[in-house]
């Protein structure tokens, strides 16, 4: 239990799924997770998956479907590198110019792994994001999540030093 939270729940899975509005648009989805911000209510982050829908393979195309999980909105997929990225993935079909079939490979942090680590990350403010793009394909994809983690209650200055990171890092 990281130093200044008190647990309010016991482990929580959440659920998500977010289609493109179109083919190969950036699309987020909010999910609201009813943090009570007068309880100084966080959301703590255990493990994270992300299952993004296979690109397909078009003859001569290289395509893609990325996906992040991330705890303020974005404009487009994030890497680990940002601040407020839980998690990232991409699935990837390799072509060259005149190729008829292509190379499929995975590649990213789509999954927590089992660590040493209290936590992957905290959320203070009342919601996350799922974002995912498709690059190359012909019709729009989708990808799954599923976030796990508890509810705990912040000391107030713990609390206030969450919320004001987590709002000015985004």
């Amino acid at each position: 239990m990281p130093t200044g939270l008190k647990q309010t729940s016991s482990l929580v899975a959440i659920g998500a799924r977010v289609v493109e509005t179109g083919a190969n648009t950036y699309t987020q989805q909010q999910i609201d997770l009813n943090l009570s911000p007068l309880d100084r209510e966080v959301f703590v982050v255990l493990a994270v998956n992300l299952d993004p829908q296979a690109p397909e393979c078009v003859a001569g195309v290289s395509t893609a479907v990325s996906a992040s999980i991330t705890s303020t909105s974005q404009i487009s997929v994030q890497g680990l590198d940002n601040a407020n990225c839980l998690a990232n993935t991409r699935l990837d079909c390799v072509q060259d110019g005149g190729s008829v079939t292509g190379v499929p490979y995975t590649r990213g942090a789509g999954e927590s792994q089992a660590t040493q680590l209290e936590y992957l990350g905290i959320i203070a403010t009342n919601d996350f994001f799922l974002g995912m793009k498709g690059t190359g394909n012909t019709a729009a994809k989708f990808v799954n999540a599923k976030v796990y983690g508890y509810r705990a209650r912040a000391s107030a200055d713990i609390y206030a030093a969450l919320v004001q990171s987590e709002v000015l890092s985004a």
